[in-house]
């Protein structure tokens, strides 16, 4: 049922064959639900309504052949109005239109289009022409569909223009994070190299300082003198070395000429002399003094029991 005046009206009663006249019913909105249940109803009169608007799912009505809108308050049509693809003849005088959807371009099978009385735009009302007979009507029709496809084209384009540049954009994007990923890892690069050089340096000096420290312990070392670093008979030259057997020869005669006058004047007679008892006394201030150390005390000790 629809709302018309205030009371119900039963649309299957309005049928006459595939005509569905609902002028003059007073109406504030269409009855779109009703009328997609009357799939028969090809040619639909709302002229002579209060209707302002039209609902989005108006444009479900494909079945629609002919539509009279005239003498309404329309300010504009659905944006999807070029849905009804089987529309062939749209009345639209005396409304309130400015513009036609840009779907409008798909209304491929329509043939007779009236415009008139409406504040058109300009370029728009210059296209759609007078309706004041059959041939304007049908001209009409043609000029407004050639027009509107040609907006549709031109709105196609700057669609195209639009996601073209806005690609372009992304991948300028797109390269200038790569430029600066690149230049990151670059920075991190060299960041890594310099400390990779800086340790380095710092390897490099602490060996140094640990070879020159090690050189220069050497050369101390080798300037201190060593008991082990005087020369063996054998090394000296020739004219040192039979100096030095000398010497020796010398001391060890000296050695077993003490040890001789120690045996006899403790031994002999003359222990009595004079010079056998200073050299007694000697001797044994000696025996005493090395007595009095305890390794060599153990030593002497050693070689009495022996």
């Amino acid at each position: 049922m629809a709302k018309a005046g205030g009371k119900g009206v039963n649309l299957k009663d309005k049928l006459d064959g595939n005509e569905l006249d609902l002028s003059l019913s007073d109406l504030n909105e269409v009855p779109v639900k009703e009328l997609a249940a009357l799939p028969k109803a090809t040619i639909l009169d709302l002229s002579c309504n209060n209707l302002t608007s039209l609902p989005s799912d108006f444009c479900s009505l494909t079945h629609v052949v002919k539509l009279d809108l005239s003498k309404n308050q329309l300010q504009q049509l659905p944006s999807d109005f070029g849905r009804l693809v089987n529309l062939q003849h749209l009345d639209l005088l005396n409304n309130r239109l400015v513009i036609l959807p840009v779907s409008f371009a798909q209304l491929k099978n329509l043939k007779w289009l009236d415009l008139k009385d409406n504040p058109l735009d300009p370029i728009l009302a210059k296209v759609a022409g007078d309706c004041l007979d059959e041939k304007q009507c049908k001209q009409a029709a043609i000029r407004v569909l050639q027009h509107m496809k040609a907006i549709q084209s031109e709105q196609d384009r700057e669609r195209q223009r639009r996601l073209q540049a806005e690609r372009e954009m992304e991948k300028k994007r797109e390269a200038e994070q790569r430029a600066r990923e690149a230049q990151e890892r670059e920075l991190r690069r060299q960041e890594k190299a310099e400390e990779k050089e800086r340790r380095r340096r710092e390897y490099d000096a602490l060996r140094a300082a640990r070879q020159e420290m090690e050189t220069q312990t050497k050369k101390e070392s080798s300037e201190i003198p060593k008991l082990s670093s005087v020369p063996h008979p054998s090394q000296l030259p020739r004219h040192r070395r039979s100096w030095f057997q000398a010497l020796l020869k010398l001391l060890l005669l000296m050695f077993l000429c003490a040890l001789s006058t120690v045996a006899v004047c403790r031994v002999t007679e003359l222990q009595r002399q004079s010079l056998c008892v200073s050299v007694n006394m000697l001797y044994e201030d000696v025996v005493t003094a090395l007595q009095s150390h305890k390794i060599v005390q153990n030593i002497l000790h050693q070689n009495s029991q022996q």
